[in-house]
């Protein structure tokens, strides 16, 4: 992922006008602070993905650590969800796997990659999630995939790429999960790269730097695109302060995780209009909801108790400690959710597991709460 930090003189009425809720008395968690027994990883987490009662993981490492034993994993691993135990599932990608995705027996992988356990694939590959065989499933790929979602019969992809198999393609495609084949009739077109994507029946979300979708103003940065034919869906049109590095979506609406002067996560209705947003001292840079709460990982150490803030995102009114990890309640309140993890760059991915009632995170942290959780963290 790329952040950029500048000044958002712009963003200044639009924070006037909006309304933050103060940190107080908050609900029932939905998970412990406390972080499971968890395999320790040898380098960056980038990706999370659950299918039934295993986790799998994508990102830098090429070894992972469990059980006293070291099990050589390239950037590509799985482990039993609740145990924590190394499962055989052991494809090799010969480059940074940044983006994971589950459909049925599969599992998608999308990164800087050219190889996977030795057949050639140009960023992005399926794999077979019980067996770790590289599926038929290829295409050329004019950049680098760094999202992935599953929906609507098709595999969707957000990067910083142009073209796919030869056939224009503005950052953002889509793939029948069926055939493999590139969807010919989905192609909306973003200025600049996608960060981020969330799937609905209705409307596949974008979070990136791009500043129009499909030459559309107000745009900027978050936009919501059809889940057939990509044309913008004008009935969500709001605009974000800063480059979204990732988004979720529940029930109640849109959830953004932005960089900028100090990090925001912004929840927006269906509509597009801002229901509430938390600010923080360092970029936000993945999103989740869970049973109704709202989780942020990133760079950031403290959150703000206002919507202001100054010089490198410093709190201006007050803050409280956060480091890495926040959560939030359906109504914009801060929870007293407080896992700490360390490191600058702190959590890059968070994952939910409905099954379990459980969240991932992942990233470059080594340890959470003073205990040793290398790159990867499990929360019940």
């Amino acid at each position: 992922m790329r952040f950029i930090h500048f000044a958002r003189r712009a963003l200044l009425t639009t924070v006037a006008a909006t309304t933050l809720v103060a940190a107080g008395s908050a609900p029932a968690l939905a998970v412990s602070a406390v972080p499971d027994k968890a395999p320790l990883f040898n380098g960056s987490v980038y990706a999370i993905a659950y299918r039934g009662s295993t986790v799998y993981v994508g990102g830098s490492f090429t070894s992972v650590a469990w059980g006293g034993r070291n099990y050589p994993r390239a950037r590509l691993a799985a482990f039993d969800a609740r145990s924590g135990a190394m499962l055989a599932w052991s494809p090799t990608a010969n480059s940074t796997v940044r983006a994971l995705a589950i459909s049925g027996s599969a599992v998608y992988a999308g990164g800087d990659f050219t190889k996977v356990s030795g057949s050639s694939r140009d960023n992005l590959a399926r794999i077979d999630a019980a067996s770790g065989a590289v599926g038929s499933f290829s295409h050329r790929v004019s950049g680098v995939p760094y999202a992935l979602a599953a929906g609507n019969g098709r595999l969707y992809a957000g990067g910083s790429f142009t073209a796919v198999d030869g056939s224009t393609r503005r950052n953002a495609a889509a793939f029948s999960l069926s055939s493999g084949a590139l969807d010919g009739g989905w192609r909306p077109s973003a200025d600049d790269s996608v960060h981020a994507l969330a799937v609905t029946s209705a409307r596949v979300y974008l979070g990136g730097a791009f500043h129009k979708v499909n030459g559309v103003s107000r745009t900027l940065r978050i936009a919501a695109v059809g889940p057939s034919g990509g044309a913008v869906d004008r009935g969500f049109l709001p605009t974000a302060p800063a480059q979204v590095n990732g988004l979720a979506t529940d029930s109640a609406g849109v959830y953004a995780a932005t960089g900028g002067q100090g990090g925001r996560a912004i929840a927006y209705g269906s509509g597009g209009g801002m229901r509430w947003q938390r600010v923080f001292d360092g970029d936000a840079v993945a999103i989740a909801s869970l049973g109704g709460t709202i989780y942020v990982g990133g760079h950031f150490d403290r959150a703000c108790t206002t919507v202001h803030n100054g010089a490198h995102g410093a709190c201006s009114d007050g803050s409280v400690a956060r480091v890495k990890l926040a959560a939030i309640s359906s109504g914009g309140a801060l929870t007293g959710w407080a896992p700490q993890a360390n490191g600058i760059i702190g959590v890059r991915t968070l994952a939910v597991d409905r099954n379990r009632g459980a969240l991932g995170a992942g990233g470059d942290f080594t340890t959470i709460g003073g205990q040793n959780r290398k790159r990867y963290a499990s929360f019940d």
